[in-house]
């Protein structure tokens, strides 16, 4: 955590409640934290000694709302200095199409679109538009996604799964055997999955969201 700021740190937490729209006292609530502990009271903004909320908060923050510490770095590129760099973007119902997609999940074809992504350090990404409300509240309808074909995706990962039969799911990775993968849903309503192996084309991690 020392390579990120006390303002990066903070405008991370407020973000991450706004994605799962909630106020920070709310989502620290939910942590099983005071209620008052990400308040801006507590921050100690323009004191000359500013306060920064413990390990010990964030990880209960992070455990709660299921999203890892990359994830949540992430977050703070929205204070950071943009670093623009172009890449693929297409809309989720149509990343479905034949021609899309090679076998190993990198994006072909001339359908897909561009757009700039600040910060962005990987190679090969690329962004899907989520379109409709069936992966809410985690994602909603415009969030862009961007994933990650290249980044070995390990269990607790949030995946975009590639099927036999053409069908793209967005998932949490949760076990990996010799002969099949087990797929958590990211929401109460949607169905946790068995894929045998044979049925899987490809699995790509995704790194973040834009909302």
């Amino acid at each position: 955590m020392s390579s990120l700021s006390h303002t990066e740190i903070w405008t991370a937490i407020d973000a991450l409640a706004r994605r799962f729209d909630m106020s920070p006292s709310a989502m620290a609530k939910m942590a099983g934290l005071d209620p008052t502990s990400f308040n801006r009271s507590k921050r100690g903004e323009g004191d000359t000694r500013p306060r920064w909320p413990s390990t010990e908060s964030l990880a209960k923050v992070l455990e709660a709302t299921g999203v890892g510490f990359s994830e949540f770095a992430a977050l703070t590129e929205r204070v950071r200095p943009p670093n623009p760099r172009a890449v693929p973007l297409i809309g989720f119902a149509q990343a479905g199409s034949d021609g899309v997609f090679d076998e190993a999940g990198a994006p072909v074809g001339n359908r897909w679109d561009q757009i700039d992504f600040p910060g962005l350090g990987e190679d090969g990404v690329y962004a899907l538009e989520i379109t409709g409300d069936a992966l809410a509240p985690l994602f909603r309808d415009g969030d862009r996604i961007l994933v990650s074909p290249s980044v070995e995706p390990r269990r607790g990962d949030r995946v975009v799964v590639k099927t036999a039969s053409g069908e793209l799911l967005v998932k949490e990775l949760a076990r990996v055997t010799a002969r099949s993968v087990e797929l958590a849903s990211l929401t109460r309503e949607g169905q946790d999955l068995t894929l045998d192996l044979a049925e899987v084309v490809w699995i790509a991690r995704i790194l973040w969201a834009s909302q």
